[in-house]
């Protein structure tokens, strides 16, 4: 696999826990919303194929994950952003 793809699906990630995670002092939260909806919408309309490498990568991610809490938010992403209809324990 292209090693730009992990890297790619990981500041995704990690970008929407930043916007996730700040508190409104930080950055607005309107604004946080719309860009966690803008990058929801986007992964929604990948094509099925491209859609499940992604989910591959982010199962990768999270099982090489050191960080518990990376790792949660990683397990927890697909869920999150619709991308599987449930979420795995």
């Amino acid at each position: 696999m292209d090693p730009l793809v992990p890297a790619l699906a990981g500041l995704v990630v990690d970008a929407v826990w930043f916007f996730e995670s700040c508190d409104d002092d930080e950055v607005d939260p309107d604004s946080a919303v719309k860009m966690m909806e803008g990058v929801g919408g986007e992964l929604l309309r990948l094509p099925l194929d491209q859609r499940d490498r992604l989910l591959q990568v982010l199962t990768d991610l999270a099982e090489a994950e050191q960080d518990p809490g990376r790792r949660e938010f990683l397990d927890s992403f697909p869920f999150a952003f619709g991308l599987v209809e449930e979420q795995e324990d």
